[in-house]
């Protein structure tokens, strides 16, 4: 696998993660209520913890168990396989919800609010917890984890690559909190619009991207068939 390749496969998944239509309504509100800036950046700053603690670790245990992810191997293709029809059956499953909803708001819209009156230590916590527990999260974290072991890359640049992915799964979060930083007045109307949208389309831009990578990695699943 070529660097480039290395780095999109990780930024792609990251990308997937950060898709997360409840983590994203979540910090677009404490972004338009009070103390944006500090309810905003604990937010932030636990997603950003959490992705890269997360995937530091299966990365951790993969060294551990001396994991074979090199293309066309059992662990690899069976991954590929089992990631592919993961994420191939939710991408499927929100395109159906986004079709049968039409113009209502998703089910989860539907007392959001009341997230933003629970203590804070608390809002972190189920934040975390959720990102862990999303089983679209799980498939994508073990795949990147799986990436990473394939490359056999040394210590600081698997470092990069886990950075890389961090990234890319907090780019969603990261985007409207700097811009309340840099003026928030400025960009409320933006944020409203994008809560809208998100309110609005949430299901389908979610199952797009799970669809495409899905596919994608059944693809990789097949061909890794055909060299075992």
């Amino acid at each position: 696998m070529s660097d480039t390749t290395l780095w999109a496969e990780l930024l792609a998944y990251g990308t997937g993660i950060g898709l997360s239509p409840i983590h994203i309504a979540v910090l677009l509100l404490l972004l338009l209520g009070p103390n944006p800036i500090k309810r905003g950046g604990w937010f932030l700053a636990t997603w950003v913890i959490t992705t890269l603690l997360a995937a530091t670790l299966l990365v951790t245990v993969g060294h551990s168990l001396l994991l074979d992810m090199s293309h066309g191997s059992h662990h690899r293709t069976g991954l590929d396989l089992l990631a592919g029809g993961a994420l191939v059956a939710i991408g499927g499953r929100e395109l159906i919800k986004s079709l049968t909803e039409g113009s209502e708001p998703p089910a989860w819209t539907k007392g959001i609010d009341r997230f933003l009156t629970m203590p804070l230590p608390l809002l972190l916590l189920l934040g975390s917890v959720g990102e862990l527990i999303s089983p679209d999260d799980i498939v994508l974290f073990a795949k990147s984890a799986g990436v990473v072991l394939s490359a056999q890359l040394p210590t600081w640049q698997e470092v990069v690559g886990l950075i890389a992915f961090t990234f890319g799964a907090s780019l969603f979060l990261l985007t409207p909190f700097v811009a309340v930083v840099l003026g928030r007045d400025k960009v409320v109307p933006l944020l409203e619009k994008g809560k809208a949208v998100l309110f609005a389309r949430g299901s389908l831009l979610v199952g797009g991207v799970s669809l495409g990578l899905g596919l994608y990695l059944g693809w990789q699943g097949v061909s890794g068939l055909t060299m075992i």
